[in-house]
């Protein structure tokens, strides 16, 4: 018989309450959920873009390491990678690939955005806007693979 209640895991993070380590947590949640996207983007794009797919995920790891740390310092755990993750699109081709890279690199932008929002450390607002203005630059380069004329976007991470 299992319990109505269980008893949570210790070994798991959890979401910290504070709102400027919880953005932090869920920033790294982001990037390890688009390190995974990228080796679906990288396994359907065609090789003249591979050097994109290489940038961006040398990006997010370095990210995800950066910001690990960042939590680590504060006495955070910081939230596990998972053994898999539902894809926003269905990926069959290269345009879908850089159509993923696209929304993924949205996705960062929203997360860091947020980070921003919240953290009350100047380190960690700067290294905010390092990574929201990394996701936008990312996010016009696959744009650019799509021939989107928009290329880029006034402000990366919000709806304005």
């Amino acid at each position: 018989m299992t319990s109505p209640n269980p008893v949570p895991d210790p070994t798991i993070p959890t979401r910290p309450s504070d709102a400027a380590e919880g953005a932090m947590f869920d920033a790294i949640v982001t990037e390890n959920a688009a390190i995974y996207g990228y080796g679906v983007v990288s396994a359907h794009s065609v090789p003249e873009v591979n050097y994109l797919v290489s940038d961006a995920m040398a990006q997010r790891r370095r990210r995800r390491e950066e910001a690990v740390a960042i939590l680590d310092q504060s006495g955070v755990a910081a939230p596990l990678p998972a053994a898999g993750y539902s894809l926003p699109i269905e990926v069959d081709t290269p345009a879908d690939a850089a159509k993923l890279a696209v929304t993924m690199e949205q996705d960062s932008a929203t997360a860091w955005r947020a980070v921003l929002e919240q953290a009350t450390d100047q380190g960690q607002r700067a290294f905010a806007v390092t990574a929201l203005t990394d996701s936008g630059v990312m996010a016009a380069r696959w744009r650019r693979v799509l021939k989107d004329p928009t290329i880029t976007v006034a402000f990366p991470g919000g709806s304005e």
